[in-house]
């Protein structure tokens, strides 16, 4: 099967409405009167301490979620709270619980918001270290009972602690999951993700799944570029996570290096639908 000609999209900068037009999916004059409107958002306003929105958040509470990571993840303020100055922290820090050395913490909003397509966003500023692994994805609200990676699953945002100047977008489906997953790069022209909050976004629509980094596009994924084995299983609601991992197979344990407590703060999360 044919694929889509490479875009340079970091040059083009282009939003997924006009990329979709410009590989050939809904039409130019179809999406010219198009625009996102917004349908939910998370601005983590409180007092230091208090624990996420139990009516939009609900927590992971336990251990290795399938790839080896090393931490604990709790329902306890000291791993999951507002602090106080409109963020959401998620803190890693080295202490035996439950037979782990670290605890950290993994909330998400299943049974509270899901949503097929439109774009998703977060404004994330990024701990550091190696053996740190923080994410913002979405995972398919039909988990439970097709499994992963039939389910699918948008990695939005994930990021080695010991790359800090470097994110992952990646797609996980059949065929395509795990070590296989379709995945893109982007490296910041200056600087690292630790040092300031940055936007990480997808645009989703019927034909194609656009990652971001502060408006800036980076790769795209269609189903004609998934493998010959592979299926598109996009066309259904997905649920959000935020989560901080420690240790894994994707980053390896931490180093004598790696400092505790380390901290991913979230501003906001945002998702928008197409309205024409």
């Amino acid at each position: 099967m044919p694929r889509r000609p490479h875009l340079d999209l970091r040059t083009l900068g282009l939003s997924a409405l006009a990329l979709t037009c410009l590989g050939g999916g809904t039409s130019c004059g179809d999406d010219a009167d198009a625009e996102w409107k917004l349908v939910w958002e998370e601005s983590f306003d409180g007092p230091a301490g208090q624990l996420p929105d139990a009516a939009r958040w609900r927590f992971d509470v336990g251990g290795d979620w399938g790839n080896a990571q090393l931490e604990y993840d709790t329902e306890r303020a000291e791993n999951v709270s507002l602090d106080g100055t409109g963020n959401l922290a998620i803190v890693a820090r080295r202490e035996t619980l439950q037979g782990r050395a670290y605890t950290s913490g993994r909330i998400n909003t299943r049974d509270h918001f899901e949503q097929a397509r439109g774009r998703f966003e977060a404004r994330i500023k990024l701990p550091i270290g190696r053996g740190i692994w923080p994410a913002f994805w979405l995972l398919g609200e039909n988990f439970a009972e097709v499994g992963w990676p039939a389910c699918g699953e948008i990695d939005i945002m994930e990021y080695r602690g010991q790359e800090p100047g470097v994110v992952l977008g990646s797609l996980h489906g059949p065929g395509y999951s795990g070590g296989g997953s379709i995945t893109g790069r982007y490296a910041l022209p200056a600087g690292t993700f630790n040092d300031d909050f940055h936007i990480f976004a997808v645009e989703w629509d019927e034909s194609s799944i656009i990652w971001m980094v502060d408006g800036v596009a980076y790769h795209v994924v269609t189903p004609r570029d998934l493998p010959a084995s592979g299926r598109w299983v996009f066309d259904h609601p997905f649920f959000i996570i935020l989560n901080l991992a420690v240790g894994g197979n994707f980053v390896g344990p931490p180093d004598a290096n790696t400092v505790f407590p380390q901290t991913m703060l979230v501003d906001w999360v945002r998702v928008y639908r197409v309205e024409r």
